[in-house]
């Protein structure tokens, strides 16, 4: 292993938690965004050689990231959904009104995330959670500034409305 692969595949490891939390934001389950995340880091250990030197590696992961989800995506719709038994596990000793608000609170986003179409959590990934600005983001995506900046008001006005949903506040 050269000293040039090694210090790619710091950054790389670098790139994890950033990776992980878009992958989350894509899936919305914590087991999905892992498979996600392994998956794009074993393509990208395996494309090494296809790698262009002065490439942005944050742009080349996350779209490659983008890009496996949307490949999973479509093989589910195939497929139909899975259930994932942790899902109907309950957390015992628990107690505490603000830890079932805090609980409550994030089960709401989480489940208004999900409703979104995958444009607008890819935007929400990469914009609210990540920081990245608008023309990053319009990089990692291959589409122009406006159609970022539409997509963005588009999908905090329909997370706005998920969270305002009667449905979603009667914990549906």
């Amino acid at each position: 292993m050269t000293a040039t692969s090694e210090h790619w595949r710091d950054d790389i490891v670098a790139l994890l938690p950033r990776l992980r939390r878009f992958s989350f934001a894509l899936t919305g389950s914590a087991a999905d965004a892992d498979d996600l995340l392994q998956t794009t880091v074993e393509k990208a250990l395996s494309k090494y050689d296809q790698f262009k030197q002065g490439t942005d590696l944050d742009k080349w992961m996350f779209r490659m990231c983008k890009n496996t989800w949307i490949d999973e995506w479509r093989s589910r719709r195939v497929r139909g959904p899975v259930v994932d038994p942790m899902d109907f596990t309950s957390e015992i000793g628990i107690d505490g009104e603000q830890m079932i608000m805090d609980k409550i609170t994030v089960s709401e986003v989480s489940t208004a995330m999900n409703r979104l179409q995958d444009e607008q959590k890819m935007i929400l990934g990469l914009i609210v959670i990540e920081g990245y600005s608008y023309r990053e983001t319009s990089e990692f995506l291959d589409i122009p500034i406006g159609t970022v900046m539409s997509r963005l008001a588009r999908a905090r006005k329909a997370l706005e409305d998920q969270l305002h949903a009667p449905e979603i506040q009667q914990g549906a």
